[in-house]
């Protein structure tokens, strides 16, 4: 078995949707999904192109009500190539005899592989094999080769090569009643020579020009010849059709080389010149290949983990980092596009920017910290729009929305639709402020990874500051309880949104918001102590940032709530403990499948607001985020207690209420669970791993789940590496679950790259620094300095107290 490839060796209509989204190939500057190049969207396949920051805004009536929702935009289909014999049908897999199928996900070279041997109705048997990539190189360029062998036969073949613009946004089924209409075209075409089409389409809002030109070649023996060739176009598509004679046990090899270029790229003139004219200069499929596997070969040098012993994990661990790789990849360095929560894989979430960057991003920073930057530079961009949304709400500094897209604004749709009782409801997620946290939480977490301190002076102190603001702003004194108090507010859980019997949204006090909340502010403090003096005096004018509001913020940080209940149980939010006890074990016996309980208890008229049930982590976020000393210190400072125990009773006590309703809350449980209970750690992170490869969660065919991607990533180097990055030094404390033997992988921390190789009695730390004679690092809790080059080995460590860790 290889661990380097995703394969399938049968066709089954039934996972078609979920093998294209896995099987979507991109660069970080457009993604097209694994749909057959025969395929049309038609239910069962659906081959989605996007592009980076590609979105469009459409009006729709629904529910009496016109809602406005922006979307990545399903850009034209660049796939098409279809064949049949002179006298027969056009292939299709579910007309035809499959004698054998094999599909592969090269993930080391980013190739998409495919070979069929099929017997059609005359008898007639034919082998088709095709490769496919998306340039991780030129981030232009796109490529088929399509293989077709007569077996037992001999006649004429017509194949057609198009390029699509009619396609609209229909990827998720629950959006189907909204306009999904985003394209116009502007011109089909063909040259400027005979092998060449080009399409000019544009959105029908933000006024995006995207074009594609395709050029189709045809080779016998390696020798390039010229078919019987004919364009054809209507208002929408433009294709050839190419008709040529096949012989007996002969193979016929088409080659598609396509440029896609919108207005969005730099340095060009207009987008179909520019992608007709790349296709006059490129070479062959083979030629663009090699250029293509190098680009990943670099990236696989920088971002692979090897596990020992190699097993399944491993092929999902790669395919995780693949993902990753295609959806923000260096390609991505200098565009002003965000990390969508599903990738570039589907229209679900419709691309929009979440939290979820909290996951992804360490993945980049340990890494290619300049792709963290390029994202975290998105949001200041769109830091006027958040202040633009929070002085409309009422508050102070800049409050950046759940859901952001192309200008920032907020993106949260108004009315959801519940699937499963078919019907529309007012949506309040816009009231997770805790994006906000995200914000401050990966800036300063780039900052510490790589001491950039013109990022800091440039970008990051202004957003950390302004956020800083925002959230002190929505902090009110309590003068019964002389307090400070968040209210109006939904937490990470999501399920409640409000209290039961109350029509207003918002929850008082979620204890996840208001403890990070401190958390922020502190930071904000901290960022004020090391700005250089020219530095603070500019920003604090830039900001009007004056004492009394310095000193407002040092208040909160000593007297922010937090609530508790029972016997020293965290409450998620205030009144947590009026609510009801749940009977999972009888939901579990009538629905089976429970992760979605929002959505069962509405279909009943019922609702989670009256129950203890938690979609995903909330108030063990704290523990995710944030180690036990630095909780213990907040809320030491904040006048409460942190005993020794405080993780593993909260851990426990909202385990047994959570359904996992999404697929960061393994990743979450998972992580917090390694401190506690490593088996069942394990059991959550393999369930973690395996949550897209097999839809456990759902639905993966409408885009994959990077958050949760990313997130076992960063288990396996900060849990199972024991990298401790919170300090100057970096720090290494090796961890390994029983199931692993051994794990290997490198990182980058402040300018150095280290190569971590772990076995089960020892490890062996690598750095590079040339230009120092010594780096300086924390190895099982005491200083050692490594020599630059010289692999130094250590042995383990026995565990040390890990409420301490």
């Amino acid at each position: 078995m290889t661990y380097w490839s995703l394969i399938y060796e049968k066709f089954d209509p039934k996972e078609e949707p979920l093998r294209e989204a896995l099987c979507t190939l991109g660069n970080g500057r457009f993604a097209t999904r694994g749909a057959a190049e025969e395929s049309r969207a038609d239910g069962m396949h659906y081959p989605g192109t996007y592009l980076a920051s590609g979105y469009n805004r459409l009006d729709s009536a629904i529910a009496g009500r016109t809602i406005t929702n922006e979307d990545l935009v399903n850009f034209p289909n660049w796939l098409p190539l279809k064949f049949r014999p002179e006298d027969g049908d056009w292939f299709n897999l579910m007309a035809v005899d499959i004698i054998t199928y094999r599909q592969e996900l090269d993930l080391k070279k980013g190739v998409l592989k495919r070979k069929v041997r099929f017997r059609d109705h005359s008898q007639r048997e034919f082998t088709v094999e095709s490769r496919r990539f998306v340039h991780m190189a030129n981030q232009n360029l796109a490529a088929i080769e399509y293989s077709i062998t007569a077996e037992n036969w001999s006649g004429y073949i017509i194949v057609n090569s198009e390029l699509d613009g009619s396609v609209i946004n229909a990827g998720v089924e629950r959006y189907r009643e909204l306009n999904s209409k985003h394209l116009e075209t502007l011109n089909v075409f063909e040259g400027p020579d005979p092998d060449i089409v080009c399409l000019l389409t544009r959105t029908n809002q933000s006024h995006i020009h995207f074009a594609e030109a395709a050029r189709t070649r045809v080779y016998r023996d390696a020798q390039l010849f010229e078919p019987e060739r004919a364009t054809y176009k209507d208002q929408d598509m433009i294709g050839q059709e190419l008709t040529f004679e096949i012989q007996q046990g002969e193979t016929i090899t088409l080659e598609k080389i396509v440029s896609i270029y919108s207005s969005r790229d730099r340095a060009i003139s207009e987008p179909s010149f520019e992608a007709r004219q790349a296709l006059r200069h490129c070479g062959r499929f083979n030629e663009l290949l090699i250029s293509h596997e190098v680009a990943w070969k670099f990236l696989w040098r920088k971002c692979d983990v090897v596990m020992k012993p190699s097993n399944s994990n491993q092929m999902i661990v790669r395919l995780h980092i693949f993902h990753l790789l295609q959806s923000v990849s260096p390609n991505t360095v200098g565009l002003d596009s965000g990390v969508p929560a599903r990738g570039f894989h589907g229209e679900a979430y419709r691309g929009h920017i979440f939290w979820d960057e909290l996951f992804i991003f360490p993945f980049y920073t340990f890494r290619l910290p300049q792709i963290t930057r390029s994202l975290l530079i998105y949001r200041y961009r769109r830091l006027n729009m958040a202040r633009h949304l929070a002085s409309a709400e009422g508050y102070k500094g800049a409050m950046y929305p759940w859901q952001s897209g192309s200008n920032g604004c907020e993106e949260t749709q108004i009315l959801h639709l519940n699937p499963h009782s078919g019907t529309w409801g007012d949506d309040y997620s816009r009231y997770q402020r805790h994006v906000n946290i995200a914000i401050v939480y990966n800036t300063w977490q780039y900052f510490m990874l790589t001491d950039d301190k013109e990022f800091m002076v440039l970008y990051g102190a202004e957003m950390i500051l302004e956020i800083a603001r925002f959230l002190s702003s929505i902090a009110q004194y309590n003068k019964i309880i002389k307090r400070y108090e968040i209210t109006k507010i939904m937490g990470p859980d999501e399920y409640h949104e409000k209290y039961p019997d109350e029509d207003a949204p918002g929850l008082r006090n979620n204890a996840y918001t208001n403890v990070m909340t401190v958390w922020v502010l502190e930071r904000a403090l901290d960022l004020l102590d090391q700005l250089s003096q020219e530095n603070l005096e500019e920003i604090k004018e830039k900001l009007s940032l004056h004492k009394d509001e310095i000193e407002h913020w040092q208040n909160i940080i000593h007297k922010m709530t937090i609530p508790f209940h029972g016997d020293d149980i965290i409450s998620q939010f205030d009144g947590y403990e009026n609510l009801q006890e749940f009977d999972w074990e009888h939901y579990r016996e009538k629905y089976g499948d429970i992760k979605r309980l929002d959505r069962i208890l509405k279909a009943e008229g019922d609702s989670c607001d009256r129950y203890k049930v938690s979609k995903q982590a909330d108030v063990l976020m704290l523990f995710y985020l944030l180690p036990p000393k630095e909780l213990r210190r907040i809320f030491i400072q904040l006048g409460y207690e942190f005993d020794d125990d405080m993780v593993k009773r909260n851990t426990t006590y909202y385990l047994a209420r959570t359904s996992h309703g999404s697929t960061l809350s393994r990743v979450v449980h998972a992580s917090v669970l390694d401190r506690i209970d490593r088996a069942t750690a394990w059991e959550m992170f393999c369930a973690a791993l395996e949550s897209d490869l097999t839809d456990v969660q759902g639905p993966t065919p409408e885009g994959i789940h990077l958050g949760a991607m990313a997130g076992t990533l960063d288990i396996v180097l900060r849990h199972y590496g024991g990298i401790d990055t919170s300090e100057e030094i970096i720090a290494f404390h090796p961890r390994l679950p029983d199931t692993l033997h051994g794990l290997n992988f490198r990182l980058c921390f402040r300018g150095h790259w280290y190569e971590l190789d772990i076995n089960k009695q020892t490890f062996t730390l690598t750095v590079e620094a040339d230009e120092l004679d010594c780096v300086v690092t924390n190895i099982n809790g005491a200083l050692h300095k490594l020599i630059p080059g010289k692999a130094h080995k250590f042995s383990f460590k026995p565990q040390y107290d890990l409420s301490e860790a």
